[in-house]
């Protein structure tokens, strides 16, 4: 082998690892954020039976509790998707409220979902007719996709 197809080997291969290097970098990378109970952990919650303690008991501390009122727990599961220099995009986020009575007794177990930029309820397990306390969720959702550009230069 002469020196020239030495050369011409190594050159060719420093070629092929930068190439692969370039691709491997364009991959999308998914990152997830908070924690959600499964559902089988939900099921075991009985409403009008279980109290604030046996929640936290059987699916854990809520990432947060009610903002106005002591009035529900909420558990909050993210899924980024970062891709090369773009600004990173929600892919799904699922929300679960359990709201309480004023006793302290499970009352309502709701999933919501994000799709197409609006909270949508996956699924309710005891309807409360007083319409829950869904201002956290509405304020946990609102903002996503309401940017105005025009709007931080002053027009």
């Amino acid at each position: 082998m002469t020196g020239s197809q030495s050369r011409a080997r190594r050159t060719a291969f420093l070629l092929c690892a930068g190439a692969a290097t370039w691709l491997a970098a364009c991959t999308a990378d998914f990152r997830n954020h908070g924690y959600v109970p499964p559902e089988e952990d939900l099921q075991a919650i009985v409403p009008g039976i279980d109290t604030r303690a046996t929640v936290e008991e059987t699916v854990g501390v809520p990432t947060a509790s009610g903002v106005l009122s002591d009035s529900a727990y909420y558990w909050v599961g993210s899924t980024m998707r970062h891709f090369a220099w773009q600004k990173p995009e929600v892919v799904e986020r699922e929300v679960v409220a359990i709201s309480f009575t004023q006793d302290g007794v499970v009352s309502n177990i709701e999933r919501y979902g994000l799709e197409a930029g609006r909270v949508v309820p996956i699924s309710r397990r005891v309807t409360d007719t007083a319409g829950g306390d869904i201002g956290f969720i509405r304020k946990l959702f609102g903002n996503i996709g309401s940017l105005n550009p025009a709007g931080l230069i002053g027009e």
